[in-house]
């Protein structure tokens, strides 16, 4: 870390060029002796990273790390619901990272540790934390050799593992994460009552349930019905029961929960398209509770493969859009309508339909192209 970065002159000058093309700055001699031009442009990557994903880190002081640990780190807004969740007195993060997670995750615990092998990005992470003056025991050390040296017990333990292999590649497997989930799940919970840990939202539920130990809790945390991230919970004091929790924090109040499992006994009833059309926010749709929705709402399915509901009465409740509807046949479709549009088990794909109808994209007004159990069929929200 390079701390001549913060000097005024130097800052003021990222500042000035937060607009700049970098390609064309990166060519660029720097300015400044004291820093090179790649740690410049690293700057103000992480500033406009900043202003979208985690605003509260816009201050003098602040370093940012480079381009992948912006990538890696959880956003303020997912950071936040998680710190609603948890307290106590000993809080661990054994994979800080750019430490977004544990600040918000510490201001509900007194003592504050923070392990992290990569000792550039723990550095930076302790210059932030004394920027925003927040305490913490900053370790240096791979997890698994503070693992095998510790002899402390902790109230909460957070991991947010690499979820990229050696060649950079993606990788879902909790045995193929780094550090490895199922190799230290035991030594883990023998620490700790309560171990939560971060995964892809491309994690399958039911391959957790198999695998994982001792889970009390899944929540699927969407932002803007754009699903982020799977928190897993595991607990020495769960019931047997999994609770799961659909989120989209963009309207807390569609929050929807469920026992894992009850997608299984669900049954759902099926019609041809009523008066209102539901739209199921994507943390729904992840979960796969399907028929689960169907039957909480006493909604009907449009087709077993259409995750669409219908219904003559308004469900105000739903955990997702709710469109009041009629019918069209492909006729009553003008060219260069504009129009949102929909595409749910139909052969067209949206951009396709777009070209084949002439529509425009936008406004008000939904396209649904979809399917019911009589065969495809054409909606339009009215």
């Amino acid at each position: 870390m390079n701390k001549e970065i913060l000097k005024k002159e130097i800052q003021k000058y990222i500042n000035a060029n937060l607009t700049k093309d970098l390609h064309s700055l990166l060519l660029k001699k720097s300015p400044f002796s004291e820093v090179s031009m790649q740690e410049i442009v690293q700057q103000i990557k992480g500033k406009l990273v900043a202003q979208k994903k985690f605003p509260f880190l816009l201050k003098d002081g602040i370093i940012f790390p480079p381009q992948l640990n912006l990538e890696q780190a959880s956003s303020e807004k997912t950071a936040v619901y998680k710190s609603e969740i948890l307290k106590g007195k000993k809080f661990i993060d054994l994979t800080s990272g750019f430490g977004i997670d544990a600040y918000y995750l510490s201001k509900n615990f007194d003592e504050i540790t923070l392990v992290e092998q990569n000792s550039e990005l723990l550095e930076i992470v302790e210059n932030n934390w004394t920027v925003l003056e927040r305490k913490a025991r900053f370790i240096n050390q791979k997890l698994e050799d503070f693992l095998n040296e510790n002899e402390e017990n902790f109230d909460v333990i957070y991991l947010d593992p690499a979820r990229r292999d050696n060649n950079k590649n993606k990788v879902f497997l909790l045995e193929d994460l780094s550090p490895d989930i199922l190799g230290i799940q035991k030594k883990l919970l023998s620490i700790s009552d309560e171990v939560v840990i971060k995964l892809s939202p491309l994690i399958d539920l039911k391959y957790l349930v198999s695998v994982l130990q001792n889970i009390s809790r899944i929540d699927i945390i969407a932002w803007k019905n754009d699903v982020k991230e799977v928190v897993v919970f595991l607990s020495n004091k769960n019931s047997g029961e999994i609770i799961c929790n659909c989120v989209n924090l963009e309207s807390r109040e569609s929050t929807f929960t469920y026992k894992f499992g009850q997608e299984e006994n669900a049954q759902a009833e099926y019609a041809e398209p009523e008066k209102f059309l539901y739209i199921p926010n994507n943390s729904i749709l992840k979960a796969g509770i399907f028929n689960l929705i169907s039957e909480r709402f006493n909604l009907k399915k449009l087709h077993p493969n259409t995750h669409l509901y219908t219904s003559n009465e308004k469900v105000e409740d739903f955990p997702g859009r709710i469109l009041e509807i009629e019918m069209i046949d492909n006729k009553q479709i003008k060219k260069k309508s504009q129009f949102n549009i929909v595409s749910k088990n139909y052969p067209l794909k949206p951009e396709e339909i777009k070209k084949k109808y002439g529509l425009k994209d936008g406004g008000e007004s939904y396209l649904i192209f979809t399917q019911s159990k009589k065969g495809k069929i054409i909606v339009k929200s009215v």
